[in-house]
């Protein structure tokens, strides 16, 4: 679940972005809107976080070049801006929700669920059984045989991905974008070492599911 965070006030963004990696989010950080305009041409994320004042201009500007994208993430508003125009002006430029600043970072998360359950609503499938593996895909959460499967939150990112591709090799390079910002330093074999823990925990739970690499390629879930 990787979210973009586009604000430049180094305190705020810093706190706003350890919440959210602490509740299992992969944050990418831009503070400013030629950073974020490289960020989305470059990666696919399923929610923006949008200050709109900007040092190189206004953050709104960044919304029709979000709309060239194929599936356009929803985007948050974060700013100071509380006039009834600017709030309007946010909201017919594209961005599902405006939040004044300052605000309480649970308010926020609320607010980012109800994003995230708004646009998982019309999948076909927001649950994929695989053996007695169960995930919700709305949720992001993990049950075996009816019991929650409690994980950490890089081996839940990977699981996340594998089973929106259940019975389909998810290449390598994917489930790195999924589990790592572009900041983080990734070691050679970390993907890896996440994949083989994260076998071991579904084994020992007796999930009956297979994490199935492909040498060079990368990963598949499917029933054993």
């Amino acid at each position: 679940m990787r979210i973009l965070l586009v604000e430049d006030e180094p305190e705020l963004g810093a706190a706003v972005a350890g919440r959210l990696k602490a509740e299992g989010f992969v944050v990418d950080q831009a503070s400013s809107l030629g950073e974020a305009i490289e960020a989305v041409l470059g990666a696919e994320y399923r929610l923006l976080l949008l200050d709109r004042r900007l040092p190189d201009g206004d953050g709104l500007s960044l919304l029709p070049v979000l709309r060239t994208r194929p599936a356009p993430p929803p985007v948050i508003i974060l700013t100071a801006l509380d006039d009834v125009p600017d709030r309007v002006a946010g909201l017919d430029a594209g961005a599902e929700d405006y939040l004044i600043k300052p605000f309480a970072v649970d308010e926020l998360l609320a607010r980012i669920r109800v994003l995230l359950r708004r646009s998982s609503a019309g999948a076909p499938a927001p649950k994929v059984t695989v053996g007695c593996l169960e995930f919700d895909l709305a949720a992001r959460e993990a049950r075996v045989a009816g019991a929650p499967l409690a994980l950490p939150r890089r081996e839940l990112a990977i699981l996340d991905a594998l089973a929106r591709r259940a019975g389909r090799v998810v290449m390598r390079e994917q489930l790195e974008a999924q589990v790592y910002g572009y900041d983080d330093e990734i070691a050679s074999n970390a993907l890896e070492a996440h994949i083989s823990r994260l076998r071991k925990r579904l084994a020992d739970a007796g999930a009956r599911v297979v994490l199935h690499g492909v040498r060079g390629v990368g990963y598949m879930l499917r029933a054993a």
